[in-house]
Order: C-alpha cells, then sequence, then structure tokens
C-alpha cells in the first residue's frame, strides 16, 4: 500500500484503489467489497470505507443498494479533480492523455496571462518575477527549475485576478508537474526563460495580446513536442 510521505492509511488505500481503477486495473472484473478490501489490505473497515466514500466522490465508483460498488466509465470521474488528473498522467505514457491536458492549459494559460496584463497589481507581477528568476537561477537543475516554472504558470493565473482560474491552480500545477516534466524531456532542456520573460515583459508593459500570443507560443510548442513523442523509440 502507498504511504509514503506520512499520509494517513486512508489516503495511502485511496492512492493504490485510485490508481489501480485509473489503470483499467478493474475493468472486466468486479470491485472488491468491503471485506475484501479490508482482507486484502489489512485495513480496518472504516480505513477501507471512507477510502471507497473519498473514490465516489471523485466519481470513480457508485455504490447501490443490493447491487455493490462498481467502477464508473471515465465519463462520470471528476476530471477536474487533482487526484484524479494526477493518477491519470501516471498511467505509462500516453499521447492522447498528455495533449488533452495540454489543450486545456491552452484554452486557460493565455486568457489568464491576457487578463494579467490587465489586472495583476506590483505584487502579482513580483510574483512573477520571482518564478521566472528561479526558472534562471536553477536552470541546471531540473527539480528546482520545474518548480520555479510551475510557480511562474501559477502566479499568472492568480495575477489574472479571476477566481475560477485561481481555483483550477491545483489542477494546472499537478497538470505542469507532470507535462513540463515530460516536455522537459522530450525537448532535452528545461524550459525557455527568454520565451517565459516575453510573457512577463508583456505583463509588465500592459500588453493584452502580447502575453497572450506569448504563452500561446509556449503552450503550442509544448504540444508539438508531445504529439510527436513516441516513448517507445526515445532514448533512455
Amino acid at each position: 500500500m502507498r504511504t509514503s510521505k506520512g499520509v494517513s492509511l486512508t489516503y495511502g488505500l485511496l492512492e493504490t484503489l485510485g490508481q489501480s481503477i485509473v489503470s483499467g486495473f478493474y475493468d472486466g472484473k468486479g470491485f472488491p467489497t468491503e471485506a475484501e478490501l479490508c482482507t486484502q489490505f489489512s485495513a480496518s473497515r472504516t480505513v477501507a470505507r471512507e477510502a471507497v466514500k473519498m473514490l465516489t466522490a471523485k466519481g470513480l465508483l457508485s455504490a447501490r443498494p443490493r447491487q455493490g460498488t462498481k467502477v464508473e466509465p471515465v465519463g462520470k470521474w471528476n476530471l477536474l479533480d487533482p487526484d484524479v488528473t494526477r493518477w491519470l498522467m501516471e498511467r505509462p505514457f500516453s499521447n492522447k492523455i498528455y495533449r488533452e491536458f495540454s489543450e486545456v492549459r491552452l484554452a486557460i494559460e493565455p486568457t489568464a496571462a491576457y487578463l494579467a496584463a490587465r489586472r495583476g497589481d506590483a505584487a502579482d507581477i513580483r510574483r512573477i518575477r520571482d518564478g521566472l528568476d528561479g526558472m534562471n537561477t536553477h536552470a541546471a537543475d531540473p527539480e528546482q527549475s520545474l518548480t520555479a516554472d510551475i510557480e511562474f504558470h501559477v502566479a499568472i493565473l492568480r495575477a489574472s485576478g479571476n477566481p475560477f482560474f485561481w481555483q483550477l491552480r491545483e489542477l494546472i500545477n499537478t497538470a505542469l508537474r507532470l507535462s513540463i516534466s515530460i516536455t522537459n524531456r522530450i525537448s532535452g532542456h528545461t524550459a525557455s526563460v527568454p520565451a517565459h520573460e516575453d510573457v512577463l515583459i508583456a505583463i509588465e508593459k500592459g500588453d493584452a495580446d502580447g502575453a497572450q500570443a506569448a504563452m500561446r507560443a509556449i503552450l503550442l510548442e509544448s504540444l508539438a513536442l508531445i504529439e510527436i513523442y513516441d516513448p517507445t523509440t526515445a532514448a533512455e
């Protein structure tokens, strides 16, 4: 059972079952009963019941009287839930899922950059600048550079002034961490600091159209990389 970083037993079981459902482990077979879960994972009934309840809230499971618990089709999953997002992207690489997440980013982030240029205040711009500075400072460290890259993009969501965009920060954070790590591996280098600086400069100038175009260019490049990537022929 996955219980790293001190997470609770319930969350450990949630992780294990969520990953198994999303990977298709239960396709064509019945989902375990509460008693079977307790036996299989050495879990208490309270832990098993709570994990199933959480998966049901995420749309992955449903429970009906006299029908038991069953796995729901993908169309009923809460795809905006950060855990579901991560489980989907932790499956063996699929161009399709990464393309779909890049398309979501393409629909959101250029508009967020546009609004940031119109609405962002000095504190907002400083947070975006901090993310860019981190990318530049840690260019030789992929993990720290990735963290700074994410901070840059999330700061722009905040600077948009749109509370709906800000509510999506956990989803975008998760999608960014996984998709950027893939595109960095494909391209063989971390994200382009000059391309991100183009976004910041446009925001600082209040050039909404320029900020939107610069962000769109970053995402279109990522989408193009994902489209052509073939993990079966890529170098280890």
